[in-house]
């Protein structure tokens, strides 16, 4: 291909196509030239293989492997750790000193090929160490999109924590474990491999979660974790339909204000046809398919819910 004269923003070119010494092809073509706008910082080293979106900004002593591909207008901040098989989605931001897509903190790894996904326009502030996956837990850590993970959070290999969650400072999760949608974890609070913790469920800060953490609820504590009611804040936040709320906290009563064992609480729930609709039968589904149990434990403080009414 000959280039040939340029005008502001287009060239033009002319190409040949041959075959042997034959012409059998040839075009004129008119090219728009788009500037590159990533910024590296002479002193990252940024690995010639690495993917690195348009418009990404790669700040001061940033070290980036071969294998991290990085979408549109990323920026990573200085001191920053990316490596291994990753995958960062467009628009997210990464605060200095940040640990991302590293070897899994988990003595069976061998180096294996294993992966660490994260969507679009996330937040990781300084310190965040996120863990790539494990041969014996799928292989992959999943991030979603909209998520902010705040200073010193840590996210084991083999995780998957969906959309718009919020994790406070210092906020811990072991291996395998799951964040569903909304979910909110406060400042200090560790959950324990293998646990889930369900859609917008808030977990206060500094709390052991060692069972899988109800979805829409306010799960506090330690000695053991226990139930403060339902999420109402965090619900109404979100444009919860007041009715939707209303027929979360009478299924709240039945769980934790009644004298009925669990299963006999989800077989009433399931009975009580006004307290029908898709976030109670999602609650249910997730209370029936736990594996290593829910906690249910009530705040030893009075309810302000009332009673369950027969």
């Amino acid at each position: 291909m000959a280039l040939g004269r340029r005008r502001a923003s287009l060239i033009r070119a002319h190409a040949t196509a041959y075959r042997d010494d034959q012409i059998v092809a040839e075009c004129e073509l008119v090219l728009g030239l788009v500037a590159d706008r990533t910024t590296i910082d002479p002193t990252a080293l940024v690995h010639p293989a690495a993917r690195i979106g348009d418009g990404t900004t790669i700040g001061p002593h940033v070290t980036i492997g071969p294998r991290v591909t990085m979408g549109a207008n990323c920026r990573v901040g200085a001191s920053t750790v990316i490596d291994g098989w990753t995958d960062i989605g467009e628009g997210t931001e990464i605060h200095p000193f940040a640990s991302i897509g590293l070897v899994p903190q988990d003595l069976k790894y061998r180096g294996e090929e294993t992966r660490l996904i994260i969507g679009r326009r996330n937040i990781f502030r300084e310190f965040v160490t996120v863990h790539r996956g494990t041969r014996g837990g799928g292989g992959v850590t999943r991030i979603g999109d909209e998520n902010v993970f705040m200073a010193y959070v840590h996210i084991a290999h083999d995780c998957q924590v969906g959309n718009h969650t919020i994790f406070g400072n210092m906020a811990t999760l072991g291996g395998h474990v799951t964040v569903e949608d909304f979910a909110n974890i406060s400042a200090g609070s560790g959950v324990h491999q293998f646990c889930r913790v369900g859609r917008s469920a808030f977990i206060g800060g500094y709390s052991v979660v060692t069972k899988d953490a109800l979805p829409f609820a306010r799960t506090v504590g330690s000695r053991p974790a226990r139930i403060y009611g339902l999420n109402i804040i965090g619900l109404v936040r979100r444009g919860f339909p007041a009715d939707v709320i209303d027929k979360l906290k009478r299924t709240f009563r039945y769980l934790l204000q009644s004298k009925l064992n669990t299963t006999s609480a989800l077989q009433q729930i399931q009975r009580d046809q006004t307290l029908t609709c898709p976030d109670v039968e999602y609650l249910l589904e997730f209370i029936r398919t736990s594996q290593r149990g829910v906690i249910l434990r009530r705040s030893s403080r009075r309810s302000d819910e009332g009673p369950v009414e027969d």
